[in-house]
């Protein structure tokens, strides 16, 4: 069945999704949106299992990270065709429902990326160890980019066209996403926030950043910035 919003493309990293990445991207093929996943690497049967739910499939031949294929998401969105390009994580906790609220933003809006903000909108079973996390790094951001973001690291974002060319991924682990609010900062391109929901589980949980991946980002952006 093709696709009811074939302007909007919805890149999906995945590595190692096995489990779950069958359910994802069945939800967002029957949602009617074109989807990539980018197999970063894996090493079950995550690539297969997205191809059979209905998505196209780039894989890495190697486990480069979550921003690099991120950066391949975008190449591929961007070669067909797409007007707006959804980034959306492969562990489940997204609603499929957000993405045509976003991409609603960015057209309504006139803005070239509408950023996910579960803080302006509900999450679902969120530890408070989380909350502290995602609340510190929002404090970082808001300092080292002068936006005045409500959420850092939230993977569920859309981007028209001319944003999505304008980035250039270059953290391949977590520190992508940060990367990507200082990119916006610097391209000086419109951008707002929509409120979105996130549902943790105990996978996206286990998947999901502890204080020490914390650590790594900032000593990951500190070393991009140190070579700039």
């Amino acid at each position: 069945m093709p696709p009811h919003n074939p302007s909007v493309v919805v890149v999906i990293a995945a590595y190692n999704e096995a489990s779950v990445i069958a359910d994802v991207v069945a939800d967002v093929v029957e949602a009617g949106y074109r989807v990539v996943v980018v197999d970063d690497g894996s090493r079950d049967g995550t690539g297969p299992l997205a191809r059979a739910a209905g998505a196209t499939v780039v894989t890495h031949p190697i486990n480069l990270g979550q921003g690099a294929a991120l950066q391949t998401g975008f190449d591929w969105a961007l070669a067909h065709d797409a007007d707006a390009v959804v980034t959306f994580d492969a562990d489940g906790q997204h609603r499929v429902a957000d993405i045509a609220r976003l991409v609603d933003t960015l057209r309504s809006r006139a803005v070239d990326y509408a950023l996910g903000s579960r803080f302006l909108g509900s999450t679902v079973a969120l530890p408070t160890s989380r909350r502290l996390l995602l609340a510190a790094a929002t404090t970082f951001t808001r300092i080292t980019t002068g936006l005045a973001v409500t959420d850092t690291h939230n993977g569920l974002r859309a981007m028209t066209r001319r944003g999505a060319a304008r980035l250039r991924l270059r953290q391949n682990r977590m520190a992508h996403a940060s990367e990507i609010l200082h990119q916006i900062a610097r391209l000086g391109l419109p951008w707002t926030e929509t409120p979105v929901t996130i549902e943790y589980s105990a996978y996206s949980l286990a998947k999901g950043q502890r204080m020490g991946d914390a650590l790594t980002i900032l000593v990951d952006l500190f070393a991009h910035r140190m070579h700039r």
